[in-house]
């Protein structure tokens, strides 16, 4: 079996942030309270669901709002 392909078009950005704040996935989970394998599933873009207390606690440990953390491809906006 292959890997699932993400068709929603969503991209967390939790690598990009994690450095920029010098902090590692560990010690976010630490700090949020979720297991670093489910850290680890949204990071790398295979979540299919994300609770919105997981997000707050996320973007308030990492300090950043919740478009910062999750975009939108490109190639999934719809064309104006």
């Amino acid at each position: 079996m292959g890997e699932e392909v993400d068709t929603s078009g969503v991209h967390c950005r939790l690598d990009e942030l994690l450095a920029e704040k010098g902090m590692t996935l560990t010690r976010l989970s630490e700090l949020v309270g979720v297991s670093l394998v489910n850290l680890s599933v949204l990071k790398n873009d295979r979540a299919k669901a994300i609770r919105f207390s997981t997000l707050t606690s996320i973007c308030d440990a990492l300090g950043c709002d919740v478009g910062d953390l999750l975009t939108v491809r490109a190639s999934h906006r719809p064309q104006e």
